[in-house]
């Protein structure tokens, strides 16, 4: 099979299994220049699909969580499916909450790249979900998350009664949003409370996959140094462009993906399984307090990751 066929066979798991779009409701596609195979792809899908499809096209936005314009935000209010292939992630912008909020079913797909489109939408996604589901009801009951790695990580991030979301990719109820393709259990630990050191060594949004390790050291929930090479000075021009707001933990999360690969794109570097993240920025879409037009994201590998007491990741191997 060609790689145009095998896009346009992910095009239609996207909206069929995934989004389970119907005859009688309209489906928009925002993309913007980088990304418009995969967004003319769904369109041509969609077109045969559902009762009306609509594509549009906007600038690049400068870093993930950057607001649409205000006249594609109108739209996505007005629809009843909204598929965002662009290269920042609108995942955690007012425009997406506010169209999840009317009930439109939005899947944001930050990066997203034809290999990726093809590779992760073949996943057996009723076992993404069944492990998904697993390790969220493990966190539900937790106070305290650990992270260690042989690379010097060690941090701790107060969680209890935060809300756990579950990511799977599946977004077929009403007002349904995340990430597509996914595979992950994520939260907003406490503000001002997660204090330690993190290596990063994966890959970060807005840097893509690291060369040298990332170290930042974290004080009452914030990224007060950060220590490396080039990736991690353009890193900090990422946060200083942003704000101080910008340096703040935003989340904690867990990939739950088999078919994911370390690739350089966070939508579906965060998914892999075996890593866990840690994301700085805006965090208000999981039920966090921090609103800034940032939302940046960073992979560590072979974590050892503790749930209260109990060792539930050794080395990047999950022991339930």
């Amino acid at each position: 099979m060609s790689d145009i066929l095998k896009l346009q066979k992910a095009a239609n798991t996207a909206l069929t299994d995934y989004l389970g779009v119907s005859s009688d409701e309209t489906v928009l596609i925002v993309c913007d220049e980088e990304r418009r195979e995969i967004g003319l792809a769904l369109f041509d899908a969609a077109k045969k699909l559902c009762h009306e499809a609509l594509y549009i096209e906007m600038k690049e936005r400068k870093v993930n969580g950057y607001e649409p314009p205000e006249q594609i935000a109108d739209l996505m209010r007005n629809v009843d499916v909204v598929i965002c292939p662009t290269t920042r992630s609108l995942t955690h912008t007012e425009a997406r909450r506010h169209a999840s909020k009317l009930g439109v079913r939005v899947a944001t797909m930050p990066g997203i790249t034809e290999d990726t489109m093809i590779r992760c939408l073949s996943a057996d996604h009723s076992k993404i979900i069944e492990l998904t589901e697993s390790v969220a009801e493990k966190l539900k009951k937790v106070s305290n998350i650990r992270v260690t790695t042989k690379l010097g990580t060690d941090v701790l991030m107060p969680i209890r009664n935060r809300r756990v979301l579950s990511s799977t990719g599946v977004l077929r109820k009403i007002g349904e949003s995340g990430n597509l393709p996914s595979g992950e259990v994520y939260l907003a630990p406490w503000e001002d409370k997660t204090n330690g050191v993190v290596v990063f060594d994966g890959s970060f949004a807005g840097v893509g996959l690291l060369n040298d390790p990332i170290k930042i050291h974290i004080k009452d929930g914030f990224a007060v140094k950060i220590e490396g090479n080039d990736e991690a000075k353009h890193l900090i021009r990422l946060f200083e462009a942003a704000g101080k707001e910008s340096k703040a933990v935003a989340e904690f999360g867990i990939g739950t993906n088999y078919k994911a690969k370390l690739c350089g794109e966070i939508l579906e570097d965060e998914k892999v399984l075996g890593t866990i993240h840690i994301a700085f920025g805006n965090n208000i879409s999981m039920g966090g307090k921090i609103s800034v037009n940032s939302h940046l994201d960073g992979l560590v590998k072979k974590p050892t990751v503790y749930f209260d007491s109990e060792k539930v990741m050794e080395n990047g191997k999950l022991l339930f």
